[in-house]
């Protein structure tokens, strides 16, 4: 069995949860997580992600407007979100970003909000954990003009995309989605990440691995992703998992 795993980015505040959240967050431990970040995709749900900090010794997490949530939101939501970045667990800005894969919300709507919780980053002093979905030329465009520490989550850009993202210093997040058939594009770009940029993630309850794709997703399956891209690397699974672990405690610095 793998362990020290990490898990940087999951969403226990699902619904997909509410009948065994606990009991699916308490069996973690002897399943070899050792950690994990839970990403709000808005003010409630944030909020949601900052109880579960409180309650489990080994969740972290994070605060942010997700793309595909901004549309009805009032931009002064954005003060409440950095009130939550003042808590002692909250590690990140996220998950924020651009998705153009829908047509809504707005992509100028989407834009403002994810500058400005760049900016808010920035001013608090914490990574961002990013959500690009269709949407490469632009969100690449706003992280060179603000240079945030952070992760690239659930990375569907290219191997060129992959390599100006870590000279701008940020991290590269993979999870279930490389081992999809189809997953081409994943595969090079895991192959190719520098080992000191490699964040492993679920998700959850999205994107489980194969051979689970299309259930419920949750941390412990980071095994069968680590194994699959450790494969791919040539190197052991136990020690791509180690390094992984060691990349998103330096990412995230608040946690102890």
């Amino acid at each position: 069995m793998l362990t020290n795993i990490f898990d940087s980015h999951a969403h226990y505040h699902d619904e997909r949860f509410d009948e065994d959240r606990a009991a699916v967050l308490t069996s973690l431990p002897d399943k070899g997580v050792v950690g994990l970040v839970n990403c709000g995709t808005d003010v409630p749900s944030s909020e949601e992600s900052r109880a579960l900090a409180e309650a489990y010794p080994f969740v972290w997490f994070a605060a942010g407007v997700h793309p595909e949530d901004c549309g009805d939101k009032p931009l002064s939501d954005l003060e409440k979100i950095r009130d939550l970045t003042a808590h002692e667990k909250c590690v990140a800005v996220g998950e924020i970003g651009l998705d153009f894969y829908w047509p809504e919300p707005d992509r100028d709507v989407q834009r403002v909000f994810f500058e400005k919780q760049l900016a808010l980053a920035n001013e608090v002093g914490l990574p961002v954990i990013i959500h690009d979905r269709e949407a490469h030329g632009p969100t690449m465009e706003l992280l060179r003009k603000y240079r945030p520490k952070g992760v690239l989550h659930c990375f569907s850009g290219s191997v060129e995309t992959m390599k100006e993202a870590v000279e701008l210093g940020l991290y590269i997040g993979l999870g279930g989605a490389v081992t999809f058939k189809n997953a081409r594009k994943a595969v090079g770009v895991a192959k190719a990440v520098p080992e000191d940029r490699l964040l492993l993630e679920t998700d959850c309850p999205y994107m489980a691995p194969t051979p689970f794709r299309g259930k419920r997703n949750d941390s412990s399956l980071i095994a069968f992703s680590a194994q699959f891209i450790a494969e791919l690397r040539g190197v052991e699974a136990q020690a791509l998992v180690n390094r992984c672990t060691e990349n998103t405690l330096r990412l995230f610095s608040k946690i102890k």
